[in-house]
Protein backbone atom coordinates (compact mmCIF):
# COMPACT_ATOMS: atom_id res chain seq x y z
CA UNK A 1 0.00 0.00 0.00
CA UNK A 2 1.59 3.38 -0.68
CA UNK A 3 1.47 5.80 1.59
CA UNK A 4 1.90 9.72 1.58
CA UNK A 5 4.11 10.72 4.61
CA UNK A 6 6.44 12.83 6.16
CA UNK A 7 10.49 12.17 5.78
CA UNK A 8 12.61 13.58 8.01
CA UNK A 9 15.81 15.71 6.71
CA UNK A 10 17.85 18.35 8.14
CA UNK A 11 20.76 18.73 10.58
CA UNK A 12 20.26 17.88 14.35
CA UNK A 13 17.89 20.09 16.33
CA UNK A 14 17.00 21.53 12.51
CA UNK A 15 14.20 19.71 11.51
CA UNK A 16 12.77 19.86 8.29
CA UNK A 17 10.53 17.70 6.23
CA UNK A 18 9.71 16.36 3.00
CA UNK A 19 6.61 15.53 1.53
CA UNK A 20 6.97 11.94 -0.06
CA UNK A 21 4.88 9.14 -1.76
CA UNK A 22 6.15 5.56 -0.54
CA UNK A 23 5.03 2.09 0.36
CA UNK A 24 3.93 1.26 3.83
CA UNK A 25 6.37 -1.57 4.19
CA UNK A 26 9.49 1.21 4.04
CA UNK A 27 11.07 2.33 7.23
CA UNK A 28 10.51 6.08 7.77
CA UNK A 29 14.33 6.31 7.66
CA UNK A 30 15.54 4.50 4.63
CA UNK A 31 15.08 6.85 2.59
CA UNK A 32 13.17 5.30 -0.20
CA UNK A 33 10.80 7.17 -1.80
CA UNK A 34 8.68 7.05 -5.14
CA UNK A 35 8.33 10.63 -5.51
CA UNK A 36 8.76 13.66 -3.86
CA UNK A 37 5.49 16.06 -3.21
CA UNK A 38 6.56 19.16 -1.17
CA UNK A 39 8.39 20.12 1.94
CA UNK A 40 7.52 21.43 5.50
CA UNK A 41 9.70 23.30 7.80
CA UNK A 42 8.21 22.78 10.98
CA UNK A 43 10.31 25.78 12.19
CA UNK A 44 8.87 28.47 10.22
CA UNK A 45 5.29 26.94 10.80
CA UNK A 46 3.31 27.79 7.78
CA UNK A 47 6.05 27.87 5.34
CA UNK A 48 4.92 24.44 3.85
CA UNK A 49 5.29 23.66 0.01
CA UNK A 50 3.05 20.80 -1.34
CA UNK A 51 1.97 19.42 -4.47
CA UNK A 52 -1.26 19.90 -4.79
CA UNK A 53 -2.40 18.42 -7.94
CA UNK A 54 0.35 15.44 -7.24
CA UNK A 55 -1.05 14.57 -4.00
CA UNK A 56 -4.95 14.53 -5.07
CA UNK A 57 -3.83 12.39 -7.77
CA UNK A 58 -2.19 9.92 -5.53
CA UNK A 59 -5.00 9.91 -3.24
CA UNK A 60 -7.39 9.06 -6.08
CA UNK A 61 -5.13 6.13 -7.14
CA UNK A 62 -5.32 4.86 -3.22
CA UNK A 63 -2.50 5.92 -1.54
CA UNK A 64 -2.91 6.83 2.60
CA UNK A 65 -2.09 10.42 4.28
CA UNK A 66 -1.11 9.93 7.35
CA UNK A 67 -2.80 11.68 9.83
CA UNK A 68 -0.22 14.47 10.32
CA UNK A 69 -0.09 14.95 6.75
CA UNK A 70 -3.82 14.83 6.71
CA UNK A 71 -3.79 17.31 9.11
CA UNK A 72 -1.02 19.98 6.85
CA UNK A 73 -3.40 19.09 3.82
CA UNK A 74 -5.97 20.63 5.43
CA UNK A 75 -3.94 23.29 6.63
CA UNK A 76 -3.42 23.93 2.88
CA UNK A 77 -6.70 23.62 1.69
CA UNK A 78 -5.83 20.67 -0.75
CA UNK A 79 -8.19 18.74 0.76
CA UNK A 80 -11.28 18.98 3.26
CA UNK A 81 -12.10 17.28 5.74
CA UNK A 82 -11.94 17.40 9.88
CA UNK A 83 -8.27 17.23 11.70
CA UNK A 84 -7.32 14.16 13.47
CA UNK A 85 -6.05 14.20 16.79
CA UNK A 86 -2.67 12.99 16.76
CA UNK A 87 -1.80 13.25 20.47
CA UNK A 88 -1.99 10.29 22.63
CA UNK A 89 -4.72 10.56 24.39
CA UNK A 90 -4.56 11.64 28.28
CA UNK A 91 -5.44 8.90 31.28
CA UNK A 92 -7.32 10.12 34.27
CA UNK A 93 -4.65 10.28 37.07
CA UNK A 94 -5.42 7.58 40.04
CA UNK A 95 -3.73 7.46 43.12
CA UNK A 96 -3.07 4.68 45.51
CA UNK A 97 -5.51 5.59 48.09
CA UNK A 98 -8.61 4.95 45.44
CA UNK A 99 -7.38 1.85 43.85
CA UNK A 100 -7.40 -0.44 47.14
CA UNK A 101 -10.59 1.23 48.19
CA UNK A 102 -12.39 -0.30 44.71
CA UNK A 103 -11.08 -3.14 45.17
CA UNK A 104 -12.10 -3.58 49.16
CA UNK A 105 -16.28 -3.12 47.10
CA UNK A 106 -18.19 -6.19 48.24
CA UNK A 107 -18.98 -8.22 45.43
CA UNK A 108 -22.51 -8.39 44.46
CA UNK A 109 -24.09 -11.66 44.04
CA UNK A 110 -25.78 -11.93 41.06
CA UNK A 111 -29.83 -12.57 41.80
CA UNK A 112 -32.01 -15.34 40.80
CA UNK A 113 -34.05 -15.17 37.84
CA UNK A 114 -37.72 -15.53 38.47
CA UNK A 115 -38.12 -18.91 36.30
CA UNK A 116 -35.87 -20.44 38.79
CA UNK A 117 -37.52 -19.13 41.65
CA UNK A 118 -41.08 -20.21 40.41
CA UNK A 119 -39.97 -23.62 39.50
CA UNK A 120 -38.86 -24.19 43.53
CA UNK A 121 -42.13 -22.73 44.16
CA UNK A 122 -43.98 -25.21 41.82
CA UNK A 123 -41.71 -28.44 43.25
CA UNK A 124 -42.55 -27.57 47.15
CA UNK A 125 -46.03 -27.24 46.38
CA UNK A 126 -46.41 -30.55 44.68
Amino acid sequence: MLKIRLQRVGRKHEPSFRLVLTDSKNSTKSGKYLETLGNYDSRRGENAVVNSDRVKYWMSKGAQVTPTVNNLLINKKVIESKKINVLPRKKPITTESQAPAQAQAPAETPAQPEETKNEAAEEVSV
